[in-house]
């Protein structure tokens, strides 16, 4: 019996491919265990390390795949052309952005700017459901509007804190509805803040709508310049 069952026991470490002497005594037999044991736990530690090492390493080529990728794209966005295009591009974006806000407050929260995929200006008309179309379809006065707030947005840009600004409105002559969005802009644009506004015009009309005026009139001897207004 126990004869054979050391040979049972010897049979099946066999199989688990540990080494055994011939005809080992139970302390040989223990110690062969022991040792196999202390060898496959160090032969399981080096596995653990090398899966923590290949963790990492997984992690650094992620890392190096998306820098090689940023690496890539500004590659291309740096040739002279292209980066000139995305320049100017996001540039554009940025000032349509900042003049949308500023057109939203001259036109009484009616219309918004927006860029379409071919970077054209287009309008938000929120009195049609926030229906988009071109800038070109604006009327004169709307026109007026939009164009005063891409140029504010572009003054804020190159000259931050600017205090006064003067505008030349354009028109030879001002139909009642433009001349009362003009006007009206205008008002806006200088309520209760701080910057002064200032229009240059030949339309008498618009004149009378600014509270302090100069006016410049030429005779015989000259040109004169009276201040209108308190």
């Amino acid at each position: 019996g126990l004869s054979r069952e050391r040979a049972r026991l010897a049979e099946r470490l066999r199989e688990h491919e540990v080494p055994l002497p011939g005809e080992g005594t139970p302390e040989q037999l223990g110690a062969a265990v022991a040792g196999e044991v202390a060898r496959v736990e160090s032969r399981l530690e080096r596995v653990r390390e090398a899966r923590e090492r290949a963790a990492e390493l997984a992690e650094e080529l992620t890392a190096k795949e998306h820098a090689a990728k940023v690496a890539h794209e500004l590659a291309l966005r740096l040739r002279a052309n292209a980066f000139e295009r995305w320049l100017c591009a996001e540039a554009l974006a940025v000032l349509v952005t900042t003049a949308s806000g500023l057109l939203r407050e001259l036109s009484d929260g009616q219309y918004e700017l927006a860029l379409s995929d071919r970077t054209e200006i287009e309008v938000i008309d929120h009195a049609e459901a926030g229906m988009r179309r071109s800038a070109r379809t604006l009327s004169g006065g709307e026109t007026f509007q939009a164009a005063l707030a891409l140029a504010l947005a572009l003054s804020d840009a190159v000259a931050r804190g600017l205090d006064s600004i003067f505008l030349d409105e354009g028109f030879g002559t001002l139909d009642p509805a433009t001349l009362d969005t003009v006007a009206t802009t205008l008002e806006r644009l200088a309520a209760g803040q701080e910057r002064m506004v200032g229009v240059v015009t030949h339309v008498p009309a618009l004149a009378e709508r600014v509270p302090v005026r100069f006016e410049v009139r030429r005779d015989t001897k000259g040109s004169h310049v009276r201040k209108v207004g308190p």
